[in-house]
């Protein structure tokens, strides 16, 4: 068995005890939030698999219980999503299983005495038992793991055995589409204790937008301590939205510090269940006020640049000499798109190339938007309408203004549009 097709990571039943030759480290163990990775992977986990065994040196001993625990996992595995227990030759378990989880193991010269968790690769075991492996998903939840310990909440203003514990947590089987943060960045900055009490929508719509998250879980442990080194309650939350809606809480203890992860990692995963069924039950819905997107308050300098556009347009634009056709000169309103500054002057332009167009000035801008102008033609809004349609406009009509933007194909330009000609207005 080859040791490099085994990830050992650190599992979540209690400490590590060490003895005999040599000590098992976890890979990547080091300080800091990013010595953890998220596991997102969506393995099939079994866990609490016992082993026993015994070899001629500790290291003969532990591939040994490694190989046993595989054996005795997959056989777990198969009765849980088929009804019966199946087995496999060693080689095609270790094509199957990802990585190996330390619960607790205890090493001896010649023996290996463990309790661990076995991960299959879901898509490969899943093809072998003929099973579903497909798993409908949340919205993206942005979760905040907050903690409280000896009275201060911290998310990630410094690094917390809590937001540790949720990067271990293996979260690819759960119907909840947890975004999960490392911490790193300006991580700290936006999401803190603090942001956990706002209520405001527009600054969490802002900070979802940031990590692509359609709303937030707060999941919250209180860590009470009876003194250093001793038993330890941890009262757990579950909570959903910016209003901090309560999904469920509960309460669980250890007989000593040691067993901290331990703790944290069983409270994740009953937060989780209680995630899910808040999910199937229809109570985890994305918050409505979330989506909305409020319209968008220009600044000084864009009402100014608007403002000196318009001046310059109404300079430029010359005035009708009177006559006989002036007299028939009726001024309509029409509204363009006008994404760039280039669009807008391209269609004021074909604007006053239309026949009849007397006059056309911009008098408001609203670049990346709709722009107004208004028209001087010498005729009805019905005929202004169908000479525009006839120049490849699409044209929508409302009472006394005009929606124009250019249509999607090229149209050819009528010699002379008929005065008395209908049209239909273009949908988008």
């Amino acid at each position: 068995m080859q040791l490099s097709r085994i990830s050992l990571t650190i599992g979540i039943a209690g400490a590590l005890a060490l003895a005999g030759a040599g000590v098992v480290k976890a890979q990547g163990e080091a300080g800091g939030a990013s010595a953890v990775p998220i596991d997102a992977s969506g393995s099939f986990e079994v866990a609490g698999v016992q082993v026993d065994v015994k070899g001629k040196d500790a290291d003969t001993a532990r591939q040994g219980g490694w190989r046993i625990a595989q054996r005795k996992g997959w056989e777990m595995l198969s009765e849980r999503l088929t009804g019966k227990k199946s087995t496999l030759g060693d080689s095609a378990l270790d094509a199957l299983v990802t990585g190996i989880v330390v619960e607790r193991e205890q090493i001896g010269p010649s023996r290996y005495v463990a309790r661990l968790g076995v991960l299959f690769d879901r898509g490969k075991a899943g093809a072998i038992l003929g099973v579903s492996t497909a798993v409908s998903r949340s919205a993206p939840m942005l979760l905040v793991p907050l903690e409280f310990s000896g009275g201060v909440g911290r998310v990630f203003e410094r690094e917390t055995a809590w937001s540790r514990a949720w990067n271990r947590f293996r979260s690819g089987g759960s119907t909840v589409d947890y975004v999960r943060l490392r911490g790193s960045g300006p991580d700290a900055m936006l999401i803190n204790a603090g942001q956990t009490l706002r209520r405001g929508r527009n600054w969490w719509r802002t900070v979802l937008d940031q990590y692509g998250a359609s709303d937030v879980l707060v999941a919250e442990v209180q860590l009470r301590r009876e003194y250093p080194g001793g038993p330890i309650v941890g009262i757990f939350a579950a909570n959903h939205g910016p209003d901090r809606r309560p999904i469920t809480s509960f309460a669980l203890r250890v007989d000593n510090g040691d067993s901290l992860d331990a703790l944290l990692d069983a409270g994740i995963q009953r937060l989780d269940q209680a995630y899910q069924k808040a999910l199937a039950s229809g109570l985890l819905r994305p918050d409505a006020l979330l989506a909305v997107r409020p319209p968008r308050v220009k600044t000084a300098e864009e009402l100014a640049a608007e403002a000196a556009a318009a001046a310059a347009a109404a300079e430029a634009t010359p005035t009708p000499t009177p006559g006989a056709s002036s007299a028939a000169t009726a001024t309509f309103t029409v509204q363009v798109d006008t994404p760039s500054a280039a669009a807008l002057t391209a269609s004021e332009s074909a604007v006053r190339g239309v026949p009849g167009v007397r006059s056309a000035a911009t008098t408001s801008l609203a670049l990346g938007g709709i722009s107004v102008m208004r028209v001087g033609y010498d005729g009805s809004i019905g005929n202004l309408r169908a000479a525009l349609e006839a120049r490849g406009w699409q044209v929508q009509e409302g009472p006394g203004v005009l929606l124009i933007r250019r249509g999607g194909g090229a149209r050819t330009p009528a010699a002379s549009p008929s005065p008395t000609a209908s049209s239909t207005p273009a949908t988008k």
